[in-house]
C-alpha cells in the first residue's frame, strides 16, 4: 500500500509525470485489449490479409491519436505555435521539444501493441499463411492430390482456422503455423532489439552534439510554459467563482425589501470579517466589474503574453497612508 502511494504521488507531482503515467496506463490497456480480444481468422484468401493487417495497425492508429488527445503537451504546444508574438518572442526550440516529447509519449502503447501481436503470431498467420513459403506449397501438391493454384491459395488460406474439418489434427497445418509464427517472432525480436539500440544510441550520442546550455534552457521554458498555463487556469477559476458570487450578491440585494435590521451592541467583530472578505474579493477581482472587460482581458492574455521580466514587480509603487488633523498637520504616517 505504501509502494502504491509512493507511485501515485509521482505521477501527481508534475504535469510530466502524470502523462508519462497516462502513457504506461494507455500500453497496459492495449496488451490488455489484445489478450481479451477475440482474434478469429475469417480464412478467405481475399480477406484474410485485410483482416490481418487492420487488427495490426487500426488499434495502434487509436492509441496514437488518444496518446496525442490526453497529453497536456499537445495543448500547450499548439497555443505557443500559434499565438501573436506581442510583448514576447517565440522560441522554435522550446516548440521542438514539446512536439518530440509528446510524440515519444504517444507511440509507447501503438509500438506495445504492434511488438505483442508480432510476439504472439497469429495475426502475422492469418495475414500471411497462402503465401508462406513456395516448398510448403509444393508440399501440398504432392501431398493432395496436386490440386490447382486456386484451391491450393483457399487450403492454404485455411491453415489459421485449427477448427476446420481439413485440416483438424493435421500436422500440416501445425507445421506452416510454426513456420510463419517464427518469422512473425523474429519481426518482433528485430523491432524490439532495434529500438533498444536506438534509444541507446541516442542516449549516448546525443549529449556530444547538443549544447547543454541550450538544452537546460530549452526544458526550463518549457516547463514555464505548461506551469504558466495551469496557474493561469487556476486563477480564472478563483476569479470566475468571486465574480460569479458578486453577481449573485447583487441580484438577491436587488430583489431584497426594505428591511429593519436589529443587530447586538457590539458588531464590530462582524463587521471586520465581513470587510476582510469584501477586501479579499475585490483583491481577486483587480477592478473587473463588467463582462467586456473580462473579455479585453483575455484577449489580450492570447494576443500578447507579459514579458518574462519581473523586474516591474520588484519596483512597482506602494501605498503611503497619512493622517493629518483638522489645520493639515501630520499625526501619523507610515512611510
Amino acid at each position: 500500500m505504501e509502494r502504491l502511494k509512493l507511485v501515485l504521488q509521482y505521477f501527481q507531482s508534475n504535469s510530466e509525470s502524470i502523462s508519462n503515467g497516462i502513457c504506461i496506463v494507455l500500453a497496459l490497456v492495449s496488451v490488455k485489449l489484445y489478450t481479451s480480444f477475440d482474434f478469429n481468422c475469417p480464412c478467405i484468401p481475399q480477406y484474410n490479409k485485410l483482416y490481418a493487417l487492420g487488427v495490426m495497425f487500426v488499434p495502434p492508429l487509436i492509441f496514437f491519436f488518444l496518446g496525442i488527445l490526453v497529453n497536456r503537451h499537445t495543448g500547450v504546444m499548439m497555443e505557443e505555435c500559434l499565438r501573436p508574438i506581442g510583448k514576447r518572442s517565440k522560441n522554435p526550440a522550446i516548440v521542438k521539444y514539446m512536439f518530440t516529447a509528446m510524440m515519444q509519449r504517444a507511440l509507447l502503447a501503438p509500438m506495445v501493441w504492434i511488438l505483442v501481436t508480432l510476439l504472439d503470431g497469429k495475426i502475422f498467420i492469418c495475414a500471411f499463411s497462402r503465401i508462406s513459403n513456395s516448398d510448403l506449397s509444393s508440399h501440398v501438391h504432392c501431398n493432395i492430390l496436386s490440386l490447382s493454384q486456386k484451391t491450393t491459395e483457399l487450403l492454404m488460406a485455411k491453415v489459421p482456422c485449427k477448427e476446420d474439418m481439413i485440416f483438424r489434427n493435421s500436422t500440416f497445418r501445425k507445421a506452416v503455423s510454426r513456420y510463419v509464427r517464427c518469422y512473425s517472432q523474429a519481426i518482433g525480436w528485430s523491432i524490439l532489439l532495434l529500438l533498444i539500440l536506438l534509444g541507446a544510441l541516442g542516449r549516448l550520442i546525443k549529449p556530444c552534439f547538443d549544447d547543454h546550455a541550450t538544452n537546460l534552457q530549452t526544458r526550463y521554458w518549457s516547463n514555464y510554459l505548461d506551469i504558466e498555463q495551469k496557474l493561469f487556469d487556476e486563477t480564472c477559476v478563483l476569479h470566475c467563482r468571486d465574480f460569479a458570487r458578486k453577481c449573485v450578491v447583487q441580484f438577491f440585494e436587488g430583489m431584497r425589501e426594505d428591511t429593519v435590521l436589529r443587530l447586538p451592541l457590539s458588531p464590530e467583530v462582524r463587521y471586520n470579517r465581513e470587510e476582510d472578505m469584501v477586501d479579499q474579493e475585490e483583491e481577486r477581482l483587480h477592478g473587473i466589474t463588467k463582462q467586456e472587460q473580462m473579455d479585453q482581458l483575455l484577449e489580450t492574455w492570447f494576443k500578447c503574453k507579459p514579458e518574462l521580466d519581473i523586474t516591474k514587480m520588484a519596483y512597482r509603487p506602494r501605498v503611503c497612508v497619512t493622517w493629518e488633523d483638522h489645520n493639515g498637520k501630520t499625526i501619523y504616517s507610515d512611510v
